[in-house]
């Protein structure tokens, strides 16, 4: 991804103005609607034409179109949706009672067949929705109820099947071999019409399940460029602006903005195999270096949080976790090289490589930073050719639940073990988490499995990032979610 080069500070009225002029033309609504059509700004255009088996299936639920049969609460545990309870059936399958009196928007009722075909259709797709990454599903329709059977136990089966990308759409969006959510979910608001990369427009859904949603209908246009996103909501073009970035934050007023604590963390992994970092003493060392409130004040403008844990305060009882151990007594770097990669498809990166670089090199180390664009640097990066590396990493999945992240990061034959970590203690801890079932046993389990990959130094977690979400102070009700699940809910209007 390239990143754009920064615009001279008077044209950011124009470049507004040629993305934003007419963007928002009145229609659609129900006449006589005392309320008005929300106006909704969006980072990232559709990448797959809205298909719920790809990432466009966030944009889904964010405009609450398309439903899943459970949702997750700040906790992650799964509460009621389009299913009213479930409970285990065996040891590797579930049963779902589906809520009754439920329609599609093209007038169908909901019924287990539609769940069963919805299911199968994103078990069988190529590639699966990464939520089902080696999971096998199996999808029974039994009278009002659907029993989801998995080759292994799943503890976490009902917190998958919130994913957006597993929604109920009807019948009718499975014409063909691409999924249409056009007129085909169950939510508040009706998908009506989807212009390629630049719009979309939904309608308010009036026989709902949920009850009759408050804006008459969602105006959405897609505008990569963080400048005219944010221009738009200055100029009152815009009602709701999705991602403002940090640099145009200080030029809206505070009662435009929320910062939303993201389960991201920003963390420099060392590479504990080979070079400097194998000894624990230097990556004690490197610990004691990172001044991470720096990097918070000088980087993200204090628009971030500094770091107590790989899991952040998006993670609300990440809080309940013990100190870890000391660390080792810190060796002497006296110039010994390291090598720090980093990419630049995340903009603040490159900033913290070279401010982090600064910092070591004053502990005394002698520090090369090498930053690509990630396509470029990934496969270095997993073949452990650098001594560390900064990545700003998801630590809760699409289940909602960070264990998996923990795993494929730190396990010794995790997928994404950056660190090359192999410590039999840390492998233990992962394991127990992965299998303790959901709910304060696994919450539990899951920390201690953190405090484990903390006391190791294989991981240096500096700051959790926020997402600047931008409103207009007449928006009542949208969702400020760090999942980025929600946006605009059936409270959501504008007064």
């Amino acid at each position: 991804m390239r990143i754009p080069t920064p615009l001279p500070a008077l044209s950011l009225t124009a470049v507004a103005a040629l993305l934003l002029t007419g963007c928002f033309a009145a229609g659609g609504g129900e006449s006589g609607s005392s309320s008005e059509r929300l106006r909704v700004v969006m980072m990232q255009p559709p990448r797959s034409g809205l298909s719920p088996l790809s990432d466009d299936a966030f944009k889904l639920s964010r405009w609450s179109t398309a439903e899943t049969l459970v949702t997750l609460d700040a906790n992650g545990d799964p509460q009621p949706a389009l299913a009213t309870s479930w409970r285990a059936s065996g040891d590797a399958a579930w049963t779902f009672t589906l809520r009754k009196g439920v329609t599609f928007h093209d007038g169908t009722p909901l019924t287990a067949a539609d769940v069963v075909r919805s299911l199968t259709r994103a078990a069988q797709a190529a590639p699966k929705p990464r939520i089902l990454d080696g999971v096998e599903l199996t999808v029974t329709a039994q009278g009002d109820k659907v029993r989801v059977a998995t080759a292994a136990p799943d503890p976490l089966l009902p917190q998958r099947l919130s994913s957006p990308q597993l929604s109920v759409l009807a019948a009718k969006a499975y014409r063909g071999k691409t999924v249409n959510p056009v007129g085909a979910g169950t939510g508040a608001f009706v998908l009506k019409k989807v212009n390629g990369t630049s719009s979309a427009t939904l309608d308010r859904n009036g026989a709902y399940w949920g009850g009759r949603p408050e804006a008459p209908g969602i105006d959405v246009r897609f505008v990569p460029d963080g400048t005219a996103r944010a221009a738009a909501l200055r100029s009152g073009e815009a009602d709701i602006v999705e991602s403002v970035p940090v640099s145009q934050a200080a030029m809206l007023d505070e009662d435009q903005i929320t910062e939303v604590p993201m389960p991201r963390t920003n963390t420099l992994y060392l590479n504990t195999e080979r070079g400097a970092f194998a000894d624990p003493a230097l990556r004690s060392a490197a610990r004691g270096a990172i001044d991470a409130e720096a990097l918070v004040k000088g980087v993200y403008e204090g628009r971030a949080d500094v770091a107590e844990g790989l899991l952040g305060p998006a993670i609300p009882w990440a809080e309940q976790r013990a100190g870890r151990t000391e660390p080792a007594a810190p060796g002497k770097p006296d110039g010994k090289a390291i090598t720090i990669g980093t990419f630049t498809d995340r903009a603040e990166l490159p900033e913290v490589a070279a401010a982090l670089q600064q910092q070591l090199q004053q502990a005394g180390f002698t520090v090369k930073l090498e930053v690509r664009e990630y396509a470029a640097i990934e496969a270095d990066a997993l073949a452990g050719k650098f001594d560390a590396f900064i990545l700003s990493r998801a630590t809760v999945l699409d289940s909602g639940d960070p264990a998996a992240y923990l795993y494929s990061d730190f396990a010794s034959d995790g997928s994404f073990n950056l660190s090359q970590l192999a410590d039999p203690g840390v492998d233990k801890a992962l394991r127990k988490a992965t299998n303790a079932p959901s709910g304060p046993e696994r919450r539990a389990a899951i920390l201690a499995a953190e405090r484990a990959v903390l006391n190791s130094g294989a991981a240096l977690p500096m700051l959790h990032e926020r997402v600047i979400q931008g409103d207009s102070p007449r928006v009542v009700g949208s969702a400020k979610d760090p999942r980025e699940r929600l946006l605009v809910t059936p409270d959501t209007y504008v007064k």
